[in-house]
């Protein structure tokens, strides 16, 4: 399916990092940076998102399910989509595994592999070929198509490229940062990765609307500037 132009749902983007920006420590090691009470309310955001988004990045080291464990469970899940330009999520990887028990979309470009998409597409995963954009799948394009298919809220969840991508195109409309009372350093992962235009005075903008601690967590929302 070729992903169709048009409008694109609103794009919350969730960082839980160290005080000083970091996803992960420098072995990659994540699990967990925030405690359990800011977990648990990623999974009430994911619940009440039409879908959670992660770059395969994140899918691949994390191997995650995306689901939304709450108390109660949600009664729908959220679709879960990876954007991954070459097709390199693994058939064996938690989301291929369950894409028929659960809406399981990837986002490639019309570079990838045929034979992978394939291989995802024998489990139910929902493959589709956006145009490649400097080698990478068109957010913009690959938003527009979930709109067109009714998704009208999506969740981001990392990893820090796609997170500075979906910045850099202003494609983000909220922010909700979950910050943990320890510091990871410069060899850390970064929540974001670089953006195309450094300078200061081009820097995105944000507009804090709330700030409340969670557990031992700083939580704090951001909605574009």
């Amino acid at each position: 399916m070729t992903a169709t132009q048009g409008s694109r749902p609103f794009v919350t983007l969730k960082l839980a990092t160290s005080l000083d920006g970091r996803i992960a420590a420098r072995s990659g090691e994540s699990r967990w940076i925030t405690g359990p009470e800011a977990r648990a309310a990623v999974h009430e955001m994911r619940a009440a998102s039409d879908a959670v988004i992660v770059g395969v990045g994140t899918a691949l080291a994390d191997n995650p399910e995306l689901t939304a464990r709450t108390d109660p469970m949600p009664t729908q899940q959220p679709a879960r989509i990876v954007i991954d330009s070459h097709a390199r999520l693994s058939p064996a990887s938690k989301l291929a595994q369950s894409a028929r028990r659960g809406a399981v979309i990837v986002y490639v470009t019309d570079a990838a592999d045929a034979s992978r998409c394939a291989a995802l597409q024998a489990l139910g995963v929902d493959v589709r070929v956006t145009v490649a954009s400097a080698d990478k799948v068109d957010l913009a394009q690959a938003l527009a198509d979930m709109q067109a298919g009714g998704l009208q809220r999506v969740f981001v969840e990392g990893g820090g490229q796609l997170a500075a991508s979906l910045i850099d195109a202003g494609l983000v409309d909220r922010l909700e940062w979950m910050r943990a009372p320890i510091m990871l350093g410069a060899r850390g992962i970064p929540a974001v990765a670089a953006l195309s235009d450094e300078r200061l005075s081009a820097a995105p903008r944000w507009r804090r609307v709330e700030v409340r601690t969670i557990g031992a967590d700083l939580w704090e929302s951001y909605e574009a500037g």
